[in-house]
C-alpha cells in the first residue's frame, strides 16, 4: 500500500474521507494482484479496470503488486472489480476493512465480537481493539460482504459505526462522540450520587440519635423510609445503570456474559433483597435479617459509572500523537493556474500544480522545489530538531513548516498519497493491531466473567451454609461484592492502551512501527545488522582527498581533474565535479574527451594532455607514479577510491573519492552498544573497504563480500544461533533480508520495496532512530507489563478478599461500595499509566539537520 505499508493480508479498503464502510459517491480500494510480471501486465490490469463503468481511476504499482482504484459504489461493487481483474487473467487478493464498534466495555466484549466475525465464511482475520473501539477485518469479498459483517457484529449485541478516518474531520467526529458519551455518563453519575446521599444517610439512622429514635429497627417509620428510598433508587437502576442491563441482555442472547453481567446481577441482587426486606419482612425467620441495601445499589452504580466516564476521558488522551499529525495538515494552498495565483482548498491540488509557499506557512503537499530556497522545520514528521535547508531540486514533505524563505514547488503527491496522509494511516493501522501478548490476554479474558460468576455463587453457598448469623445477609453481601470487584476492563485495556500511546510516540520521533507484533519483538533484539551503503554511509560518492605532486597545488590538481570529468555520467566523475563546485573552483572546458575502457579517461585541458585513471593506464602510458604509491595505499586502506591524474606525461597527483560515512552513524552505533546490542555491518564490498568503514563507526563485526541474494541467508544463520535479529537497510537488494529478520527496519529515504518489506520505517533516514525505536519498544512493553501485573494482581487479590477469605482471621469483610470504587479505579489506573508514555523522551542523540 502507501508509504511502505506491509500487511500479512493483501489489501486495504477505505472511503477517501471517512474510512466508512458505508458507500459514498467516491470510494477508494487498494488490493494486491497476483500473476503480474511485467509492464504489459500492469497496463492490462489498469485497462481492465478503467473500462468498467463507475471506475474513475486505476493505478497499478508493479513493484508492490498492488492496485489502487477510485470508483463510484453507486454504479459498481467491489465484487465487479475483482471479477474484472480475474477475467483479465490475474488473481485479486483479500480485502481489508476497518469498522467502528459501539458498546464495548471490556475484554470479554472483544472475544465475543472476534468469535462472531471469525465464524463467518470468508473472514480471514478479525482484530478488535477495545481502546480504538474498532475492528480490522480481512476477508474475501466473493464470499462475504459488508452487510454480512455488520449483521454478525449487531447480532452479537454491538453497534457498527463509521471508523474515524485519518482526517481532522474524522478525529473531530470521534472526539465529539467520546465527549457526548462522557457527558451522558456524568449526568447519570450525578443523578445516582444525588440519590445515594439520602440513601447512605437514612440507611444508617443510628449514627444520628434523633433519626435513630424516630425510625428504630422493625418500626413502621423505618419501613416507610425504606419504601421511599426504594422508589428513589429504582430510576438509578433503570437510567443511571441502564447500560448494564442492556449489555447483559445482549450477552445473554448469545449465551455469554460480560462486565455488564457482573454489575447488573450484583446491584439487582442487592435491590431485590432490599425489596423483600421492605415489602415482606415476615418472610425472614428473624427481624435482623430483614435489612435493606438501597445504598449498595445506588452507590455502586454511581461509582462504576464515574469510573467509566473517567476511563473515556483518559482513553481520549492516548491518541494525542494522531491528533498532532492530523493538525499538521493545511487547509488551503496557493497555486499558479493560467498565470494567476489562486488560493484553493488543499484537496483540489493536483499532481503537477505549481504551489507557492511563503515564510511561516505549512507546505500543503509533497513536492520538489522549483524556485527559491528556505529552511523547513520537519520535526513533527522526521523528528529532526533543526530546520533543514532546501534548495531547487530537493523534496519537501506536506505538513512541514516553511521557516525563512519563499519558494515555488511542483506538486508530486497530493491528497491521500502524501507522506503525511500515509503516515497517519499507518499509525492508525498499527494502533489497531495486537501484540502477541494481547492475544493471550484476550483468551484468558474470555473465561474471566463466567469464572467470577461461579466464584460468586460458591461464595454465597459457603457463607449461607457456614457463615455467622445473619447468614443470608452475609451471603448476599459477599456475592454482590465478588461480582462487583471483578474487573475485566482493566485486563482488556492493559495492552492496547500502551500500544496506542507507544506507537504514537514512535511517530513523533519519525519512527513508523507497523504492528504490535513488531513493537513487542523489538524489545528483545540483541543483534542489529546494518547494511553499509546508504545506511551507514550516504550512498553516493564524494570527493574526499587531494594529493598534489610535481608542482601542482590542490586547486590546480582539482581544476584539471574536474575539467576532464565535466559532463561525465560516471558516479566517480560526478563526485569530482561536485567537489570542485562546492570548493568554488573554476572548471574550464576540455577538448577531445575520450573514455578508455576499464582504465580511465583522457582529454586536453588548457593545452595540457590530461589523463585520469588507474595504475594500469599509467603503466601503459609509461608514466612514473612511484612517488604516489604510499599515498595510494593509505587512501585505499581507508576504504576510499584513489585515481591518478597526470598532465603532459607527468604525475599531477591523486584524487580520492569515497562513499562517506553519515555524521550520525558513529553515535548511533554507540547508542546501540549502550543498549547492550551487538552491531554487525553487512556489505557486498570487499573486506578492506568494509573494514575501513567499520573502524570509523565502531561496529562489532563485518560480513563482507556478501551478494545481495545471500544477505537473507546470513540473517538466518544468526537466527539459527538463537539471536533476535534486526536488519536495517534501504535498497531493493535489502528487501529479502528485511523480511527474513525478526524486525526489519527500512531507512525512509530508501526504496519503496525496502520500506514495503520492513516492520519499522525510519522516516528521517537516521541510524539514531534505530536505537530510539528499540528504546520506545522497551519502554512500551515495560508499561504493558506494569498494566498486566496491576490488572491481574488486582483481580487475584481483590476477588478472594471480596469472597471473605480475611474474615475468619481478621474479621474483615469488604463493602460492595468499596469494591465498586476499587473496580472503577483499576481501569482508570491502567489507562493513566499508559498515558505516562506520552512524556517519554528519547535517550538517544538526535543528529543535526542535514547530516
Amino acid at each position: 500500500m502507501s508509504f511502505g505499508r506491509r500487511r500479512d493480508d493483501n489489501s486495504t479498503i477505505m472511503n477517501n474521507s471517512t474510512n466508512s464502510p458505508t458507500p459514498s459517491a467516491d470510494a477508494h480500494i487498494e488490493f494486491k494482484v497476483g500473476g503480474m510480471t511485467c509492464g504489459h501486465c500492469q497496463k492490462r490490469v489498469e485497462e481492465a479496470l478503467i473500462d468498467l463503468d463507475g471506475v474513475t481511476h486505476a493505478r497499478v504499482n508493479l513493484s508492490t503488486a498492488k492496485v489502487s482504484v477510485d470508483y463510484d459504489p453507486g454504479k459498481i461493487g467491489v465484487h465487479n472489480l475483482f471479477l474484472s481483474v480475474r477475467e483479465a487473467g490475474y488473481h485479486p487478493g483479500l480485502t481489508s476493512l476497518r469498522i467502528g464498534i459501539g458498546g464495548m466495555h471490556c475484554a470479554s466484549c472483544v472475544s465475543q465480537i472476534e468469535g462472531a466475525l471469525t465464524a463467518l465464511p470468508g473472514i480471514e482475520t478479525a482484530n478488535v481493539n477495545l481502546t480504538a473501539a474498532s475492528a480490522d477485518i480481512t476477508y474475501r469479498p466473493d464470499e462475504v460482504n459488508f452487510q454480512g459483517i455488520k449483521d454478525a457484529v449487531e447480532n452479537s449485541g454491538y453497534e457498527v459505526k463509521d471508523a474515524a478516518s485519518a482526517s481532522e474531520e474524522g478525529i473531530s467526529r470521534e472526539d465529539a462522540a467520546s465527549d457526548a458519551e462522557y457527558k451522558s455518563l456524568m449526568r447519570k453519575f450525578w443523578f445516582a450520587a444525588a440519590v445515594s446521599i439520602p440513601n447512605v444517610a437514612l440507611m444508617y439512622p443510628d449514627i444520628f440519635p434523633a433519626l435513630g429514635e424516630w425510625m428504630p429497627m422493625g418500626s413502621t417509620n423505618r419501613h416507610f423510609v425504606w419504601a421511599v428510598l426504594g422508589l428513589l433508587t429504582l430510576p438509578v437502576l433503570l437510567w443511571s445503570g441502564g447500560q448494564f442491563y442492556t449489555g447483559m441482555w445482549q450477552a445473554l442472547k448469545h449465551r455469554s456474559a460480560n462486565m455488564h453481567t457482573l454489575i447488573a446481577v450484583g446491584v439487582t441482587a442487592a435491590y431485590a433483597y432490599s425489596v423483600v426486606a421492605t415489602v415482606a419482612p415476615g418472610l425472614f425467620p428473624e427481624q435482623a435479617l430483614a435489612e435493606a441495601f438501597w445504598d449498595t445499589s445506588s452507590v455502586v452504580i454511581a461509582l462504576v459509572v464515574l469510573g467509566m466516564a473517567r476511563e473515556i476521558k483518559a482513553k481520549g488522551r492516548t491518541s494525542e500523537a494522531i491528533r498532532k499529525l492530523i493538525g499538521l495538515q493545511p487547509k488551503t494552498a496557493r497555486v499558479v493556474r493560467d498565470g494567476k495565483e489562486t488560493d484553493i482548498p488543499v484537496e483540489e491540488v493536483v499532481t503537477g500544480d505549481i504551489v507557492i509557499v511563503r515564510p511561516g506557512e505549512k507546505i500543503p503537499v509533497d513536492g520538489v522545489l522549483k524556485e527559491g530556497s528556505s529552511a523547513v522545520d520537519q520535526s513533527m514528521i522526521t523528528g529532526e530538531s533543526i530546520p533543514v535547508e532546501k534548495t531547487p531540486g530537493m523534496e519537501v514533505i506536506g505538513g512541514t513548516m516553511n521557516k525563512t524563505g519563499s519558494f515555488h514547488l511542483t506538486a508530486t503527491k497530493v491528497g491521500k498519497d502524501t507522506a503525511l496522509a500515509n503516515i497517519i494511516r499507518m499509525v492508525r493501522d498499527a494502533q489497531g493491531s495486537k501484540a502477541p501478548i494481547q492475544r493471550i490476554v484476550d483468551q484468558v479474558s474470555g473465561y474471566f466473567v463466567p469464572t467470577v460468576m461461579i466464584l460468586a455463587i460458591l461464595a454465597f453457598m459457603v457463607w449461607y451454609d457456614f457463615g455467622p448469623e445473619p447468614n443470608i445477609v452475609y451471603a448476599v453481601i459477599v456475592m454482590v461484592t465478588t461480582l462487583i470487584i471483578a474487573c475485566p476492563c482493566a485486563l482488556g485495556l492493559a495492552t492496547p492502551t500502551s500500544l496506542t500511546v507507544g506507537i504514537g510516540k514512535g511517530a513523533e520521533y519519525g519512527i513508523l512501527i507497523r504492528s504490535g507484533d513488531a513493537l513487542q519483538t523489538a524489545q528483545k533484539i540483541n543483534i542489529v545488522v546494518l547494511d553499509k551503503t546508504g545506511t551507514i554511509t550516504k550512498g553516493e560518492p564524494e570527493l574526499t582527498d587531494l594529493v598534489p605532486a610535481n608542482g601542482f597545488d590542490e586547486t590546480g590538481l582539482l581544476t584539471i581533474a574536474a575539467s576532464l570529468e565535466k559532463g561525465s555520467e560516471h558516479p566517480l566523475g560526478e563526485a569530482i565535479v561536485k567537489g570542485a563546485q562546492a570548493r568554488g573552483t573554476t572548471i574550464p572546458a576540455s577538448v577531445g574527451f575520450e573514455a578508455i575502457a576499464g582504465r580511465g579517461v583522457s582529454a586536453k585541458v588548457d593545452g595540457k594532455n590530461v589523463l585520469l585513471g588507474n595504475a594500469r593506464l599509467m603503466e601503459e602510458r609509461n608514466i612514473d607514479i612511484a612517488a604516489l604509491l604510499p599515498d595510494w595505499e593509505r587512501l585505499a586502506n581507508a576504504g576510499k577510491t584513489p585515481v591518478y591524474v597526470t598532465a603532459d606525461g607527468k604525475a599531477a597527483g591523486l584524487v580520492a573519492v569515497a562513499d562517506t560515512v553519515k555524521a550520525d552513524s558513529k553515535p548511533a552505533i554507540a547508542a546501540l552498544h549502550a543498549l547492550g546490542i551487538e552491531v554487525i555491518m553487512i556489505t557486498g564490498d570487499n573486506a578492506r573497504t568494509a573494514q575501513a568503514v567499520a573502524t570509523q563507526v565502531g561496529v562489532d563485526r563485518v560480513l563482507a563480500d556478501v551478494l545481495p541474494e545471500d544477505k537473507a541467508g546470513e540473517i538466518k544463520k544468526l537466527q539459527d544461533a538463537g539471536k533476535i535479529v534486526a536488519m536495517v537497510g534501504d535498497g531493493i537488494n535489502d528487501a529479502p533480508a528485511l523480511a527474513q529478520a525478526d524486525v526489519g527496519m527500512a531507512i525512509g529515504t530508501g526504496t519503496d520495496v525496502a520500506i514495503e518489506a520492513s516492520d519499522i520505517t525510519l522516516i528521517q533516514g537516521s541510524l539514531t532512530s534505530v536505537a530510539t525505536a528499540i528504546d520506545i519498544s522497551k519502554a512500551t512493553m515495560t508499561n504493558v507489563r506494569q498494566n498486566l501485573v496491576g490488572a491481574f494482581g488486582y483481580n487475584t487479590l481483590g476477588i478472594p478478599v471480596a469472597m471473605g477469605v480475611l474474615y475468619p482471621f481478621f474479621g474483615v469483610l469488604l463493602s460492595p461500595m468499596i469494591a465498586a470504587l476499587t473496580m472503577a479505579f483499576s481501569s482508570v489506573t491502567v489507562v493513566s499509566n499508559a498515558n505516562r508514555l506520552r512524556f517519554y523522551k528519547s535517550k538517544t542523540i538526535l543528529p543535526e539537520a542535514g547530516t
